[in-house]
């Protein structure tokens, strides 16, 4: 459908966006402007502020007289993020663990729910939408804006193959069960154990991507 919001370039953006996460966009796939643009039924100026706005997450790469393409993270890449990510989702999970209401809890379990749900059944896309809505929520209830930030910046990266990683053998189950433990940790107020049972989940997911390739290469 042709778009008529004003904001025109933040819309295709969060077309574009939305493409690329659920990879009808490839990393590594070329943008054809042109195409895109009459697709849409806009003129490439918006998509050319929206790509610059995409380019500025780290989700697509503009390159002189060759064009824009969607980016690949590369083993290096992942190994930098990973920790970085630990390390903030960490500390959200220690101040959630503080400041958690009991009707913060009930949406977490909740949302824990629907994890065992969707893990019984194997559907690794609606486990990785609960394991999204379960990662807000916390981030949610710790109520740090600044920290929220560079998470939320650096989880649009990560979207990029963290939801690949649920499809190695034995993960969505183990992943399930590191959800479980740091849900218990958060009920029981131990800001230490949740700070490191989150940080170790996220460890967890680059191991299972690691894995993931080593077995595709």
């Amino acid at each position: 459908m042709p778009i008529t919001r004003h904001a025109l370039y933040e819309e295709v953006a969060e077309r574009l966006r939305a493409r690329i996460f659920a990879h009808e966009l490839a990393p590594g796939a070329w943008l054809d402007e042109q195409a895109i643009a009459a697709e849409l039924g806009i003129s490439r100026t918006p998509l050319r502020e929206a790509l610059k706005v995409l380019a500025g997450e780290g989700l697509v790469r503009l390159e002189p007289r060759r064009g824009c393409y969607v980016a690949e993270l590369t083993e290096q890449d992942l190994d930098d993020i990973f920790p970085v990510m630990a390390l903030l989702e960490g500390r959200c999970a220690w101040e959630a663990a503080r400041r958690a209401t009991a009707a913060d809890l009930a949406e977490l379990a909740a949302i824990h729910k629907d994890l065992e749900r969707h893990a019984a059944a194997n559907d690794a896309d609606r486990f990785f939408e609960a394991n999204q809505a379960f990662h807000a929520a916390v981030q949610h209830i710790a109520g740090n804006r600044f920290l929220a930030q560079m998470i939320d910046d650096a989880r649009k990266v990560l979207k990029l193959t963290r939801r690949d990683s649920l499809r190695v053998d034995g993960r969505l189950r183990q992943s399930l069960a590191e959800h479980r433990a740091i849900l218990a940790a958060l009920r029981k107020r131990e800001e230490g154990e949740a700070a490191r049972l989150m940080h170790d989940h996220l460890l967890s997911g680059r191991d299972a991507l690691a894995r993931l390739r080593e077995r595709n290469n």
